[in-house]
């Protein structure tokens, strides 16, 4: 059996001749596109925009492409009156799902893709969140783009995959790999949204140590906080943690994420730049906790 036969097992004829008019027009990016939705859920246009494109006006005549073609889905939050209109938001469609199951061979159902599950986020309580936790990779993959500085986002692998590989022990909202100049950090990744008590923020980094016992790999933790006076209170509960910690609050100036916005639990000193996490606890010898097997990269 074909990867198109197997991509297209049990859909309708009309259902398959638009399959094949979508893989006739997918572009190697649009590829990339489809697989970064599909893995993390859901991305914003702007999001999209950071990661692949450059300007609004191709970003948003390309979706609008992929979008006819019933590869993307969008759909926009609702905002109270007087808070402006949300961007697009965008989940992976039902052809879009298709083609990628067709590009590698397998079917939708090995591709884990269920239409109510992709869209079930519409509606979820944690929507904002996946949101924020998908604004710090773009805007890491936006300062890549427009850097000198040999920057790269080699890993970002979201919740849902933590939680299959580290889940009986830990569960960071992300996993990644950053590189600049020639330094390299592996790091879990808390997006606080400032709802839930510190007491319980800090109680997050036991499970950390016990992963890191477990491994007998050290990996740093970063907690993107909202507001200065939050991190300050929870800077006050880390004196003590096993593990190494670094915070900041949410930011897209400047060099965003990757600027020099970071401290270290129980540092006074300046900030430091994502990738100067990489040294900065020298007494540590820190590891990738993919050291294992090797995962795909993003």
């Amino acid at each position: 059996m074909t990867p198109a036969h197997r991509a297209q097992l049990g859909q309708s004829r009309l259902e398959s001749a638009a399959l094949a008019e979508l893989a006739a027009r997918l572009t190697e990016r649009d590829y990339r596109i489809l697989t970064c939705v599909h893995e993390h859920r859901v991305l914003t246009t702007h999001q999209i925009q950071k990661i692949f494109f450059t300007l609004p006006q191709p970003t948003r005549r390309r979706l609008g492409i992929l979008h006819r073609l019933g590869a993307l889905t969008r759909f926009r939050p609702w905002k109270p009156y007087g808070a402006g209109s949300a961007p697009a938001h965008w989940v992976l469609g039902r052809a879009g799902a298709a083609a990628l199951a067709a590009n590698r061979n397998i079917t939708v159902a090995e591709l884990g893709y269920r239409y109510d599950t992709a869209i079930a986020i519409c509606l979820s309580s944690r929507l904002a969140h996946q949101i924020g936790v998908n604004d710090f990779f773009a805007d890491l993959h936006a300062y890549a783009r427009r850097s000198q500085s040999q920057a790269t986002v080699r890993k970002w692998w979201p919740e849902r995959r933590c939680v299959e590989l580290w889940g009986d022990l830990a569960r960071p909202d992300a996993y990644g790999r950053w590189t600049e100049n020639g330094r390299e950090l592996d790091f879990f990744f808390e997006h606080d949204t400032g709802t839930e008590p510190l007491t319980k923020v800090a109680a997050k980094l036991n499970d950390y140590a016990n992963l890191a016992e477990a491994t007998g790999i050290t990996t740093p933790v970063l907690i993107w906080l909202p507001g200065t006076a939050r991190e300050a209170h929870l800077r006050q509960r880390l004196d003590r943690v096993e593990v190494p910690v670094a915070t900041a609050t949410h930011t897209s100036l400047g060099d965003g994420p990757a600027g020099p916005i970071w401290l270290p639990a129980g540092a006074t000193g300046n900030r430091l730049r994502l990738a100067e996490l990489a040294v900065a606890w020298p007494e540590m010898l820190l590891g990738s906790a993919t050291d294992g097997p090797e995962g795909e990269e993003r």
